[in-house]
């Protein structure tokens, strides 16, 4: 099978549990560091999907790889290979896909409720959608998308309406259920540079701490449904 190709837009926001489910499944991948200066692709051709990873710029910020990525998740739609994307990665297929990206009402950074909306949510997670129709997600983000033509909306928060969306073999989420211990430490010591209070939308590095692998472990198994029906629509020539 072809590679899925995995795209980095931030050293400290890299390819995290998806990367361990796909090795799991024995599912080549390679990584592509945006942040480095490697430009996307001019098709999707050599890969049998797409995952765009988060970041924290703007997919409307004028950057050089920003039109060219959505390019790029055009080119697989039309070709059939699915794309997935976490955070600015849901960004950036919403917007290429026709939505649009808006400053959120609050900004939600650390774990916070979602919850499973519309039939099609379990298509993706199977019969766990009962006991995880409400699970903490986590999060990290400022801007939200619309949801785009031919989109169902599958997840929502209390602070963001959309939270995923399913556009066909594809999924986009607003949050991140990609996420290690080691991000999340990580991510923490940035806390300060959002410039932002603690509040309902927004804990604190030692809120986000508590009952942390607990939580992560209960995020994954909502994240290995989702991926595992994600891989379901691999092309595979």
């Amino acid at each position: 099978m072809k590679p899925i190709a995995i795209f980095r837009h931030s050293p400290s926001e890299g390819a995290g549990y998806f990367a361990t489910f796909l090795e799991r499944h024995s599912l080549p991948w390679t990584l592509f560091t945006i942040d480095a200066g490697v430009l996307p692709p001019p098709t999707s051709d050599d890969f049998s999907g797409l995952c765009f990873m988060g970041g924290p710029m703007s997919v409307n910020d004028d950057l050089p790889w920003i039109a060219p990525a959505l390019s790029l998740i055009r080119d697989a739609d039309s070709k059939g290979v699915p794309v997935i994307g976490h955070c600015l990665g849901g960004q950036l297929m919403s917007k290429a896909f026709g939505g649009m990206v808006t400053k959120n009402a609050v900004k939600e950074i650390g774990w916070g409720q979602v919850e499973f909306i519309s039939a099609l949510a379990a298509e993706w997670v199977g019969d766990i959608a009962a006991d995880f129709a409400k699970f903490d997600a986590f999060h990290w983000h400022g801007e939200t998308f619309s949801l785009p033509p031919h989109a169902t909306r599958i997840l929502q928060s209390e602070y963001c309406e959309n939270q995923a969306f399913v556009r066909g073999l594809h999924l986009g989420m607003q949050c991140h259920v990609e996420m290690t211990e080691s991000m999340i430490r990580l991510w923490g010591k940035h806390w300060d540079d959002e410039g932002v209070a603690a509040s309902a939308s927004v804990q604190t590095p030692q809120q986000m701490y508590t009952n942390m692998a607990d939580r992560i472990e209960r995020m994954r198994q909502v994240a290995d449904r989702l991926y595992s029906h994600w891989i379901r629509g691999l092309k595979s020539a």
